[in-house]
This record gives structure tokens, sequence and C-alpha cells, in this order.
């Protein structure tokens, strides 16, 4: 395992002493070998990041470093002193605290219960003293300017809201080691803004922050040190300051890895308006118009609050706009309906796989074919047959890592997840295909392939819609309609720079400034 060495005057890195080491870790899975001869050494008060594709080990060692499970081979010292046994949970809490991509809050529980599940404040009596609870959990969300209401049940929070809680969850353990799995993955700019400056002022109290992400600018203005896994295997560890771009992206692929851009010839003068959203209105006051031609892909981007998902929820019927019409050439929609939405054409990949992507304990055929069961049956009765057919040509297609169809959506990887959601849009051929955050927690070339797909549908006349706040996503689109605080406030044809667009989403006008 190879170690860069520490900056010199850089307070923010660590000391030096390792915090955690892994040392030749193997772990195997049936004949699956998910790491070999793996390992890493992330030292006190860094950031240090972890990178690489889906299915390279991250997951595996994240669950090996944080006790869930045991190496094969190998060893994990915590301060120079071996990891505790994996049945003594209090010792490794004490060591460690993991966030984890996939929410781990129960919704039906309170926020102050999610907070302190299992560590309830308790009077005499022994019963929960539950004004306690509430006020340790309000001066603990306070700590990170979290404006939520401790007493609501956790299933009405944003997928903002609850990854700050759990962030503040796994901070209120007092462990000085950290995983962050993905925990930008679905928070905006401003969000993302308010993580950072927490652990810009955690890291330099001492607390070493292990940093899992796909996002590779992230890495580059967050993390002291890098370390690479790439086919269960440690590839390097490097300064971050050090090791390109390029270089990176190569080590994470063995190869260069191109992100595509749209294939900006004209489009034809005949072409027909195939979507028109007139004077849309959503529950919460966003306002959006828009024409968008066959086989036109436009981009609707803006930060948190701007009402883009709002708006592409209510295009697909996911959500009932206040007022407005969603019309699909000369078919008016019906005002939050999916059936009808999905019957005119409309193809979806949602925010949030997790909620509103998948059901993970169905295989991948069924999560492909579970909107078009005219296409795998008749009169009622689903031939497995033809289901499993077209999940072969779906991973095959989109180059999903699975032995086969029947392999359960939750035992695959985040890129190949959201890959399945894909493959399921793509299903009924549809005429319009909206993206919402599509590459949002997926490795480079998840990222690429899911993005790929845009420019096939395209020319075959589909109108996509991109939206999301990642400019690599948006590099694909013909033009993109900007939106903040609930309206239109710009549009910007292909060849705009990242600048003018963060800009734009952030409210910013640099051309008066």
């Amino acid at each position: 395992m190879s170690a860069a060495p520490h900056r010199p005057g850089d307070g923010l890195a660590g000391d030096g002493r390792p915090v955690v080491e892994a040392v030749n870790i193997t772990k195997r899975f049936g004949s699956t070998l998910a790491l070999s001869e793996a390992g890493i050494l992330v030292r006190r008060g860094e950031t240090h990041a972890l990178v690489g594709r889906n299915g390279a080990g991250k997951s595996t060692l994240v669950s090996i470093l944080t006790g869930l499970q045991a190496a094969d081979a190998g060893a994990v010292a915590f301060d120079g002193r071996p990891a505790p046994p994996l049945g003594d949970r209090d010792a490794w809490r004490q060591r460690v605290a993991c966030v984890y991509q996939k929410s781990t809050i129960i919704p039906t529980l309170t926020v102050a219960e999610n907070l302190f599940l299992n560590r309830h404040a308790r009077g005499r009596s022994g019963l929960i003293r539950w004004s306690s609870l509430r006020r340790e959990a309000e001066q603990l969300l306070a700590t990170w300017s979290v404006d939520v209401d401790v007493r609501q049940p956790a299933s009405t929070l944003t997928v903002e809201q609850r990854q700050f809680v759990e962030i503040a969850r796994a901070l209120s353990f007092g462990a000085r080691f950290i995983i962050l799995d993905e925990p930008t993955a679905q928070l905006d700019a401003a969000g993302i803004n308010r993580l950072f400056a927490r652990i810009r002022d955690l890291r330099a109290h001492g607390v070493t922050f292990l940093f899992i992400s796909h996002h590779l600018q992230e890495i580059y203005e967050l993390c002291d040190r890098v370390t690479v896994f790439r086919d269960a295997r440690h590839v390097v560890t490097a300064d971050v300051a050090e090791l390109s771009r390029q270089a990176l992206v190569a080590a994470m692929t063995g190869e260069d890895v191109t992100m595509p851009e749209a294939d900006h010839r004209p489009l034809p003068s005949d072409a027909p308006v195939l979507l028109s959203v007139r004077d849309l209105v959503t529950s919460s006051g966003a306002e959006f118009s828009l024409e968008a031609r066959a086989g036109e892909v436009v981009g609707i981007a803006g930060g948190g609050g701007s009402g883009k998902v709002e708006v592409a929820e209510a295009i697909v019927g996911l959500a009932r706009p206040a007022g407005g019409t969603v019309a699909l050439g000369d078919r008016v929609l019906r005002p939050g309906s999916v059936p009808d939405a999905l019957d005119a054409g409309v193809g979806l990949v949602p925010q949030d796989r997790h909620r509103e992507g998948l059901v993970p304990s169905m295989s991948i055929a069924e999560n492909v074919t579970m909107t078009v069961p005219h296409r795998v049956g008749r009169y009622g009765l689903i031939s497995s047959a033809r289901r499993d057919a077209l999940a072969r040509d779906t991973i095959a297609g989109l180059a999903i890592k699975a032995s086969g169809p029947h392999v359960p959506a939750a035992d695959l990887s985040g890129g190949n997840q959201q890959k399945v959601v894909m493959g399921r849009a793509l299903a009924s051929d549809p005429r319009v295909l909206v993206l919402i955050t599509p590459t949002a927690g997926v490795d480079v070339r998840s990222k690429q392939t899911l993005l790929g797909v845009v420019e096939d549908v395209r020319s075959r006349g589909t109108t996509v819609l991109v939206v999301s706040d990642e400019l690599d996503d948006l590099r694909i689109c013909d033009r993109v309609l900007v939106m903040f605080q609930g309206r239109v406030v710009g549009e910007m044809a292909h060849g705009w720079s990242d600048n003018d667009l963060v800009a734009a989403m952030e409210g910013v006008d640099l051309h008066h400034v």
C-alpha cells in the first residue's frame, strides 16, 4: 500500500499517526472476491477520500472498518491497537461512526426518537423522559443549524433533512473517526456548503473523516488525501494536491473516461413540439412553461428551493399541480396521475431511487418490467420467459453488473441500481423521458453509461428533460432553463460557461456585479 508524505505546514491535515489502518484485507462472498489484500491508512485530523467505481470494494471495506463483518484475512487497528471483537458494539461506536448513502432513518419514528434511538433519556422509574429527549434533540440539531421540528415523523423529512439528521446522529456518539458514504449525493449546493463548513470545523478540532464520493470536484475541494480502489484492490494513495483529475479517473477506471456531451446538430426544422407545459404552478408556488421538440434534450437546473424537482414531479404526475397543463402532442395529461402519464408515453428516473425508484426485495427483472405488464404477458398473466428476456436485454444494454435477471435489486451496487431504474424508464419506449438527478451517487463509468442513454433515445425522437444541478448531467443538453426561487430566471444554449450557469442557479447575475 502506497502512501504520500504529509504536506508540511498543513494545519488541517493529520499529525501523521493513523486513526485507522487496514492491512492486507481479503474478503470473499462465495465465489466473488470483494477485497484482495487491500488496505487503507487514515491519519488523525485529516479528511481522506476513498474512491472507486461501483463494485471496487469500497462498501465491503466500510463494513469491515465499522465492525459489521470480519475480514477473511488481514487486520484492522484503531490508534495502533487491534480492532475490538465484532460483538462489542459499544467499543466500535466509540471508535467509528458511519453515515450511509442509503438512509437508516426509521420513517415511523419522530426525528428526536431517530436521533437518540436506544439512547433515550430515562427517569428513575425507567420511563422515557420525552421532554428531555426533545430538548437534547433540539440542541443537537441546533449545533448543525438544521431547521427541523424534532417532534415531526421522520417520513416527512426531505432528502436533505434526512441526510443532516443522520450526520448529526453519527456525530452525537462522540466518535473521533467518521465515515461519510456519499453524504452529498442528494444535497443541493447550499446544503453541501453547510456540510463542508461543518466538516472543516470538526477537522480543525481533531475529528478525522473518511469521505466516500463519486463527485471528484468535492474531493479536490475538501480532502487532504485520496485512496483509490479498483477491482477489489488498492491502487494508489496520494495527496489530493499532487494527483490530477485525469490521473485520478485513470486510476479508478484503468483508462481515460470522457463524459458525453450532446450532439449539437440543429434539430430538423420540421421537428414537432412533443412536450408542452403551459402555465404550470406547483403546490409550492413554482411557475414553469416549456415547449420541447421531438429529439430535443432540455435541462432544468437550479439549487435547493428552486422548484425544479417539484416542476418535474408535476410534469410526470407524481405531484398534482395547482394550475396549468401538461400535454404530449395533442394529449393533455390528467393532473397528478402517474398511470395516465405512463399510458401517454412518459418515462421517469425519480430523484431518490431508494424511496421512489426500486423495490429492493424484488429482482432486476421484476423491477424493470413492473410498469410494462403488457410487454411481458397477456390476459393478466406474466410470462416469466418474456420478462427475463427483456431484463437480459436491459442488463446487457446498460452494462449492469449482475449474474442474471433474478438477482434482487438490493444486492446491487448503487450505480447498478440506478441503471435498473433507468432500464424501467426505457422499458416502455417513452416519447418523453424525465431524468431527475440521474447520476446521484454513481461512479464515473456508471455516469457515462447513464448519460450515454440520452443520445441514444434522442436519436429516436424522444424528448428528454434532465433535471439536475450537476454540471456533467447538464452538458448533454441542447439548452438549459435555470430556475431560482420558483421562477425561470434564464435560458442558456449549449456552450454555457460553468461560472455563468452556477451563478444563475445561485441567483447571481455575473454581468451586473
